[in-house]
């Protein structure tokens, strides 16, 4: 993973004093930028106003123009970012929401109780090998390898066995990387693979396959503790024995060891926990003993019966010492061992006609002993290639035991194998349960588990050969060590002593049933927490200390009757159903995730694709119908009825399943299954509104905005490009056709995969609020509008041309859409072009998350691919920028983005002399367009009068001025003052600014100066154009009162944001391919509408590609899986 670059750098602070005469007085020092970005160094002299408030002293130097001072009243926040004010009062700043954000709690979202005790527990700080490997490698390993691995080669052969091993350990390793990717999409609490499943396939999946998840891990608990059992009783202690009929014994001795288990995980589930690293230990140096015993010669002897069908054991219990593995005594008596074969039964038939017919038999065969273990060397590996299965009571296929010969208990094939094998390799989701408790879970569940399932399957695949090289096939069949007498051939092969892996072995597969039996219950009590299946809400109890009681009783009970049926090679293929089942789900989770691209999916882990996901899925569903198609359908029928129940009841959680986001691809029923509530935000992607302007000729303004569309859009989910038409609708349907032709073909030219409309209404701006409220179907609707800035609004006296967009802005606020306002719209690229460079985002304000969601969605098409992301974010002086750096660092690693970051801190400097004179020829303008009324002819005229009239003075210069074409003077801007002008204006300071916000337009007769009248409203045009002298004169006057208004202190705030921003962002980011900022919300009074559109202005100067965005009101992102 690329590492993240975090460049923690400040905003230029203003320059120390210089003179030492000044820097001795009570002075103000600030600094004054020009428009062209030359600053010059101002001292104010601060005097006080008798109540102890300090207030400046206009002594201005030549060249200085409005020097704006510090207000001590005024806080940073107010001052710094007085343009998102209105966002702040109702969005947290961003240092805030970052530290929510990653200080999350990392365990189940069940009960206050949990997350209590968790808050208490010291940091997570299990590492890949502890946390993860090591555990995968303790369930992984078990019963299984040592006491039933060695008879699946003997009967399945090495050939078939390596292949029937290769499967199962193929199948976990596909499910594995599925699992990695889920695990690595976000946050995974603690809950392991029912938390995965139930969060992307939806609660009715989830609910269904937890519940099978549950029943899988509680036999597998029943499947230890019989494997246990006939370690001791088999092998260790026979003596121990209380029936003949072994199944009595198993039903006995498991009750008891369940009983003990169950009340150690009662009184002690900690001390379970620090037992585990014990039984791993175990099952380590077992396995390391026998594979040295692999390479060390053993002799074990047996008694070898050469027949014409082929060689067979003969139980050893049953051979004397005297005559040894003979049929006749030496004076042609038989043998107690010819006696067993020729010696008529009591009961049922024999296979002889007579004494004489066995006696035949004996004599055709050859009887001797012969070594079980002749090791590497011994050159049995070409005999046992081959597979040897048979049925129950048959010696070899075709002919039942007699006498004393070893025969199978059961039928064998390679299915039934299969089946009693799978168990052997679950285990694979250890690493995941215990994600609470890891470091960095996204880094150890793919490195730890695939490690152990890599590890695990390289022990049982040289096992299998290694076992089919060293052991003789008769006995490698022998189930139970009758051959050898009644030994496990595991441990006979073992180095030193076989009491290694006999105590080794029982201790870890205790152990193994011990952790099923405290991770059952918890798991029972997640799902009846989650309330999806009602009538398990009463194991949704716990103790006293929080521990699943009433659930660890049930589990205790469906234990308790795995244990009755007394057969773990029955056990074994129930417990293959339900993990079949379990894994079938995850791959297809991450399949379906997959395909359905969904802008939460980002897993960190790389090394995925749908068609593993889809070839694991496969893989499960095969080996659950080849093992055993009735268990199968049993399973599938369980898991159905569960799904159709809490379908019935309701399921009334969201989780953001795949599911829900397939729905919004398919018809009827998925739209009204959408109906149901909003999509969870796993599931959120942007359904674009493209509000397109249209030309004369119908044809769209700006087709790069619907180019942007489709890179935005990549194809997926829902894209409508919509129009107005002015005029009534009965005379404007043939241009409406026409527009809705035309809108349709550049959405073909530009790849746009959408639908499209064209509305008329009598007005613009209520025809865009339609297409905002109305725009979609049911639960399929737009939760995004994309419009382009009115890049020509300041050339335009008439105010339908910025109107139209603030009014929009407001329809779609409320709404509660998303907005994306491109600026610039002619420089975003084609769907030809290929970027290289940075998108930059300036997150000033958290929109939910919309503003790194965005790049992401770019970065998936062509054009942006190659673009880096870099974010950028404002910190002010209050601020601690070094826990915001680690904050982000953390946010962004969950969020699974990779970007560089930078924390710029916005100090508290002086307000320039250019922000006071840019926001005093805004209100000029502003207020000159509302009292005048001109035409647009006029407007122009007096602009160009009034912009004359501020810079010189000389008349004749004026009347030059006033002979300039229009299209000379249409760019009003008055962005630009020079230091060094000629003519002097008034020098308010901020104490005489109106904190109220209004502009005076009256000065009312003081001390200081005369009285001055309001403006009267202008006489009517034709009297103008007339040129009466007297309106003239009137004119005159009100160009002298508007050049005497003065700002109001919130404009000046306001413009000082978006000045500050400006320039730090084009320093920053004037070479970024795109830049990407929060939107500032609109303004609630009309009279600020024109102003609002100024600072946006303000605030984008200078860069080439801009898009502003202003989040819907809710989270469009998250950490979770």
């Amino acid at each position: 993973m690329a590492s993240v670059r975090f460049t923690v750098s400040k905003a230029e602070e203003p320059a120390g004093d210089t003179d030492e005469e000044l820097a001795n007085e009570d002075l103000a020092h600030i600094v004054i930028a020009d428009g062209e970005g030359r600053t010059s160094n101002k001292y104010v002299r601060m005097i006080s106003d008798g109540i102890g408030r300090k207030r400046s002293y206009h002594g201005a130097s030549k060249g200085e123009t409005q020097p704006f001072m510090r207000q001590p009243s005024v806080g940073l926040h107010e001052r710094n970012l007085a343009l998102y004010e209105e966002e702040m009062d109702r969005r947290p700043k961003i240092s805030n929401i970052i530290n929510s954000f990653v200080n999350y709690e990392n365990i189940p979202q069940h009960t206050q109780e949990e997350e209590e005790r968790a808050a208490k527990k010291s940091q997570a700080q299990m590492g890949t090998l502890m946390g993860v490997y090591l555990p995968c490698l303790q369930n992984i390993l078990g019963v299984i390898l040592f006491i039933r691995l060695s008879w699946i080669v003997g009967a399945a052969g090495t050939l078939q066995s390596f292949f029937l091993v290769l499967i199962p350990c193929c199948t976990t390793l596909l499910t594995a990387i599925s699992m990695s990717a889920i695990a690595t999409n976000g946050v995974v609490p603690a809950g392991g693979s029912y938390f995965m499943i139930s969060r992307a396939l939806g609660p009715e999946f989830g609910g269904a396959v937890g519940v099978l998840f549950y029943l899988g891990t509680t036999f597998a608990s029943a499947m230890y503790i019989l494997g246990a059992i006939e370690i001791l009783v088999v092998y260790i202690a026979p003596q121990i024995s209380l029936f003949e009929d072994m199944t009595n014994n198993f039903r006995v001795y498991g009750t008891a060891v369940l009983i003990i288990l169950l009340l150690l995980v009662f009184v002690g589930v900690k001390y379970v926990n620090k037992c585990a690293l014990l039984f791993l230990g175990c099952v380590l140096i077992s396995i390391g003993c026998i594979y040295i015993g692999f390479f060390i010669p053993t002799t074990v002897n047996y008694c070898n019966q050469e027949t014409l069908e082929g060689d067979i054991a003969l139980m050893a219990d049953r051979i004397t010492t005297d005559s040894g593995c003979s049929f006749e005594e030496p004076d042609g008596s038989l043998t107690p061992l010819g006696e067993l074969f020729c010696t008529p039964p009591e009961e049922g038939t024999w296979r002889f006609l007579s004494v004489d017919s066995c006696l035949e038999y004996l004599n055709s065969s050859v009887v001797g002993q012969e070594n079980a273990i002749p090791g590497i060397l011994g050159g049995v590996f070409t005999e046992n290639v081959g597979s040897q299965y048979r049925d129950a009571g048959e010696t070899v296929k075709g002919e039942k035991a007699i006498g004393n010969q070893v025969f199978a208990d059961i039928e064998t094939s390679f299915t039934i194998l299969l089946a009693i094998f799978f168990p052997s390799v679950t285990g694979i989701m250890a690493g995941s349960n215990r994600s609470g408790d890891l470091k960095d879970a996204q880094n150890s569940i793919p490195k730890g588990t695939i490690g152990a399932i890599l590890t695990t399957s390289f022990i049982y695949l040289s096992s299998v050969v290694l076992f089919g090289s060293t052991v003789t096939g008769v006995v490698l069949r022998d189930k139970f060590g009758d051959s050898i007498g009644g030994r496990l051939i595991a441990a006979e092969v073992a180095f030193p002593t076989e009491w290694v892996v006999l105590i080794g072995s029982f201790l870890s597969t205790v152990g193994a049933g011990l952790q099923s039996l405290t991770g059952a219950p918890r798991l029972l009590q997640a799902i009846a927490k989650d309330n999806l299946i009602p009538f398990l809400s009463v194991f949704a109890r716990g103790s006293a200390t929080g521990e699943p009681t009433t659930a660890l009783i049930l589990t205790g009970f469906i234990s308790w009757i795995g244990i009755l049926i007394a057969s773990l090679d029955s056990v074994a293929p129930i417990i293959t159903m339900f993990f079949l089942m379990c894994y079938m789900f995850v791959n297809l989770a991450c399949a379906l995730q997959t395909l359905l691209n969904a802008p939460n999916w980002r897993p960190r882990f790389k090394y995925y694709h749908w068609i593993l996901s889809f070839l694991g899925m496969l893989l499960c569903v095969a080996i659950m119908f080849i093992s055993s198609w009735y268990y199968a359908l049993v399973a599938m029928a369980i898991a159905a009825g569960i799904y159709k129940y809490i379908e019935y009841q309701g399921a009334e959680k969201e989780w953001g399943d795949g599911l829900r986001g397939l729905s919004l691809q398919a018809a009827r029923f998925s739209l009204l299954k959408l109906e149901e509530g909003p999509p969870h935000t796993k599931n959120w992607r942007p359904q674009i509104l493209v509000l397109c302007k249209l030309n004369d000729d119908l044809t769209p303004q700006f087709h790069q905005l619907l180019t942007f569309a489709s890179q935005l859009k990549a194809g997926k989910g829902l894209t409508i490009v919509a129009s107005v038409l002015e005029g009534n609708y009965n005379e404007k349907i043939a241009d409406a056709q026409a527009a809705q032709q035309s809108l349709k073909k550049v959405m073909k030219e530009e790849k746009v995969k959408g639908f499209s409309q064209v509305l008329v209404a009598q007005n613009r701006i209520d025809g865009l609020s339609s297409c905002v409220q109305m725009g979609g179907l049911g639960g399929l609707k737009h939760n995004t509008v994309v419009l382009a800035w009115p890049h020509e609004w300041r050339q335009s006296t008439d105010d339908k041309s910025w109107r139209a967009f603030l009014e929009t802005v407001r329809t779609i606020s409320a709404s509660q859409n998303a907005l994306l306002v491109a600026k610039n719209v002619m420089l975003f690229p084609s769907n030809n072009d290929k970027y290289e460079g940075t998108i930059d985002i300036w997150w000033i304000v958290h929109d939910g998350g919309m503003l790194m969601l965005l790049p992401f969605l770019l970065r998936q098409h062509k054009v942006w691919r190659n673009c880096k992301m870099r974010i950028f974010t404002v910190a002010q002086m209050e601020d601690n920028s070094v826990q915001i750096k680690k904050d982000l660092k953390t946010f962004l690693y969950h969020l699974r983005l990779e970007a560089n970051i930078e924390v710029v801190e916005l100090s508290d400097v002086d307000i320039s002399a250019y922000t006071y004179e840019r926001t005093m020829r805004m209100e000029q303008r502003t207020e000159m367009l509302r009292q005048m009324k001109l035409t647009k002819k006029e407007s122009l005229r007096e602009a160009q009068a009034l912009f004359d009239h501020h810079h010189h003075s000389s008349p004749s210069f004026q009347r030059a001025s006033l002979n300039r074409q229009a299209s000379e003077v249409s760019a009003f801007d008055l962005a630009v003052m020079e230091e060094d002008d000629s003519a002097a204006t008034a020098k308010p300071s901020l104490d005489s600014i109106d904190e109220d916000g209004p502009v005076n337009h009256t000065q009312e007769k003081t001390d200081n100066g005369p009285q001055v009248t309001p403006i009267e409203e202008e006489e009517e045009t034709t009297k103008e154009e007339n040129g009466n002298g007297q309106t003239r004169q009137q004119k005159s006057e009100q160009f002298q009162n508007l050049m005497n208004l003065q700002p109001s202190q919130s404009n000046v705030m306001r413009m000082h944001t978006a000045v500050r921003l400006n320039e730090i962002i084009v320093e920053r980011s004037h070479e970024a391919k795109l830049v990407i900022l929060n939107l500032p919300g609109p303004p609630k009074m009309a009279k600020a509408e024109q102003h609002y559109m100024e600072y946006l202005e303000v605030l984008t100067e200078g860069l080439e590609r801009v898009l502003m965005v202003r989040g819907g009101g809710r989270e469009v992102i998250t950490i979770y899986s």
